[in-house]
């Protein structure tokens, strides 16, 4: 892959900043960073370099003798046609017997300004494999999944072009542990019924002792991406911020807002003064 082709040239500015020294160059840049979900040509070019990176990276999951992309990876093809996601809500619908959290997740164009797509998705502590999870577990793979399902109702296809199953690896795990599962109970019920209720009781009292998460508000995501597109953020600063952005709580969105704006107007700064010195 070249150099240059990163999944945070989202900007005209960023693009230009080294110019290539030839005009086949020059097409193959535009092309490869700029593509336009609308183009099936630009995107199948996008699904060639998505194999690519999801292989290297280890992105995907074998179920069943087939291979299912993980949410980074969604990720990954989002960024590079300037769709992020935004975590709009993660909603506790708990009962007494029953720990279960929905979320919705929009996704954001950078280029138009516009909503282009959303995902709902739900986890609960009733699912296979999932009874002795802590709270914010279950909380937090509502969200990974809603935003695997959000990109899912948009970015199928090109997965599907990429040699890979159109459904994100998360939604598997409504039936991965099935089997073992139904396996399993009888075992340790036949040979000491007692300590059935050992693993429960420090599940239940850590999930009592843990304090619900904040995360980062939709407004923040969006300033933080604002900034993001900024000329003078650099390459490896717009990869890790967009790849974390829905790990954020609001304290450390508040931070990395502060951080970027820092950032910014100390190389402004710099900017001038190199300017007026010259």
């Amino acid at each position: 892959m070249h150099p240059n082709n990163h999944p945070e040239d989202l900007t005209p500015t960023a693009m230009t900043i080294e110019a290539p020294k030839t005009a086949k160059e020059v097409t193959k840049k535009a092309k490869v960073e700029s593509y336009d979900i609308s183009r099936s040509d630009e995107t199948l070019d996008l699904a060639k370099d998505l194999a690519k990176f999801i292989k290297d990276n280890k992105l995907s999951t074998t179920v069943q003798g087939k291979e299912f992309v993980n949410v980074e990876g969604w990720q990954y093809a989002g960024s590079r046609l300037g769709i992020v996601p935004i975590v709009e809500h993660v909603i506790s619908t708990s009962t007494d017997t029953e720990i279960r959290y929905q979320a919705k997740v929009t996704l954001w164009d950078m280029r138009s300004q516009h909503t282009v797509g959303a995902g709902f998705a739900i986890c609960s502590n009733k699912e296979s494999g999932k009874k002795f999870y802590q709270e914010f577990a279950i909380m937090s793979m509502a969200q990974t999944r809603a935003i695997g399902k959000a990109y899912r109702n948009i970015l199928a296809w090109i997965i599907r072009a990429a040699g890979y199953e159109p459904t994100p690896a998360e939604e598997m795990d409504y039936n991965t542990n099935v089997p073992a599962a139904a396996v399993a109970l009888p075992t340790p019920a036949a040979s000491a019924p007692a300590m059935q209720v050992t693993p429960a009781e420090p599940a239940i009292a850590a999930e009592a002792a843990v304090a619900p998460i904040h995360y980062a508000t939709a407004s923040q995501k969006e300033e933080i991406i604002r900034l993001l597109n900024h000329p003078l953020i650099t390459r490896p600063e717009k990869t890790k911020m967009l790849l974390n952005i829905n790990r954020l709580d609001e304290e450390r969105a508040v931070q990395a807002i502060a951080k970027l704006r820092k950032a910014i107007d100390e190389r402004e700064g710099s900017t001038v003064a190199t300017a007026v010195a010259a």
